[in-house]
């Protein structure tokens, strides 16, 4: 069966634009994968980065949906300790009420922000501690059974929103195995454990009333175009703006030049944050389209999730559309 392929938009807010322009961005990239045949689009739940507009979530994924019409939309992830499982069961029971059967929840255990930024969303440092009876209480409240007396979340759709489990360690792998929910795979910036997760995730599964047998997604950074060496010249561009936004951290006044960017890249703190990008497509069609396979059975995933990297919309958008037609293509003989 051919891989599933979906898409996350990091919402980025790019030099010289505004988040309104982030949010039209990511209608255009919604639009863009739904016609090119992905399955879903997810967003994530970062705060106090200056460089990504989806902090607010929930609200992203309700204004792409009222702008498209039938693919799958969802977080990837919350952040569940830093709400309460009632007030996730309200938004997405909301979400799915308005757009039934195109809302996901995936849900992470990680703060999505520094320590600073961790108290100012009233979480301390033992909430991440409480996440398997939080992720137990929210699908309590979106399916009806709450496992709090006396306490149940309105709206509540008439199907529960489907839960995913997101990780880059052997916590998440344990815990998705657990309660028998599909795991997603942040092997797009975290690739160290990905194998060794999905090892231990498919192999102590329980089946559960959402799903019967293991399911696993994982993270894959793409740029496609019609040439390789305008792809490489995009991946180049791309991963170096992430590293001027990783060394400065949002501080004004701060640049460093092309040739400084790689020096860094080429020192021992650099080569490691260069390694969080190992698993990346890059090239023409047909390139992406056997780096991904080959991606995608080495590591047993049943969908990729794919984060496209190049500068400008219009690139970003076309690398979607050419790896959708690459992946939905039969393979010569």
């Amino acid at each position: 069966m051919p891989t599933a392929l979906s898409l996350l938009d990091l919402a980025p807010i790019s030099a010289g634009q505004t988040a309104r322009d982030s949010f039209q961005a990511s209608v255009a990239l919604a639009r863009a994968a739904e016609s090119a045949g992905y399955q879903r689009v997810w967003y994530a739940e970062h705060h106090n980065m200056a460089t990504i507009a989806s902090s607010a979530t929930s609200l992203v994924i309700g204004h792409v949906a009222a702008h498209t019409s039938s693919i799958r939309l969802g977080a990837g992830g919350i952040m569940l300790p830093n709400h309460s499982p009632l007030v996730i069961a309200e938004q997405f029971g909301t979400l799915e009420t308005l757009f039934p059967g195109r809302i996901d929840l995936g849900l992470g255990r990680a703060p999505g922000s520094d320590q600073v930024t961790m108290r100012a969303l009233r979480r301390d440092h033992s909430s991440a501690e409480s996440f398997p009876q939080d992720v137990q209480e929210l699908q309590g409240y979106l399916s009806g059974r709450s496992v709090v007396p006396g306490v149940q979340a309105v709206p509540r759709a008439d199907q529960p929103v489907p839960l995913y489990i997101l990780g880059s360690s052997l916590f998440g792998a344990q815990l998705a195995a657990q309660l028998g929910l599909p795991y997603a795979f942040a092997s797009h910036f975290s690739p160290e454990a990905l194998h060794q997760a999905v090892k231990i995730y498919r192999e102590t599964f329980v089946a559960s009333e959402q799903l019967a047998e293991p399911y696993v997604i994982a993270g894959v950074n793409v740029v496609a175009a019609e040439t390789h060496d305008e792809a490489v010249a995009q991946m180049k561009s791309a991963y170096r703006a992430r590293t001027r936004a990783f060394i400065t951290r949002g501080s004004v006044g701060q640049n460093f030049t092309d040739a400084e960017i790689d020096a860094f890249l080429a020192s021992p703190n650099g080569r490691q944050l260069a390694s969080m990008t190992k698993y990346t497509a890059v090239g023409t069609p047909d390139e992406v389209r056997d780096f991904l396979t080959e991606f995608a059975a080495s590591c047993h995933a049943d969908e990729l999730i794919t984060a496209h990297h190049a500068q400008s919309v219009e690139d970003r958008i076309r690398s979607i559309t050419l790896t959708g037609a690459a992946m939905a293509a039969p393979v010569a003989a």
